[in-house]
């Protein structure tokens, strides 16, 4: 295991569970009749969202760190 492999190993995990909340709010935003909400919700979501590539961006350099390719965390 390299240096940082476990550290990359937890941000993945919680790379993935911002990705779970983001979709949960835009599912929230879809069902949500008051449009104060839907808008709310949808912040919500830009916010984990940028969240979340801020986490892939830190798991890609210590990836480089590491001397590993750069796995695709964006999709």
């Amino acid at each position: 295991m390299s240096d940082f492999e476990d550290l990359v190993e937890r941000l993945a995990a919680i790379e993935e569970d911002l990705r779970d909340r983001a979709y949960d709010q835009l599912r929230q935003a879809a069902s949500a009749s008051d449009e104060d909400d839907v808008r709310a919700f949808k912040a919500r979501e830009r916010s984990l969202l940028q969240a979340r590539r801020a986490i892939a961006r830190a798991i890609g350099a210590l990836n480089g760190l590491s001397g590993h390719d750069e796995p695709d965390y964006d999709s």
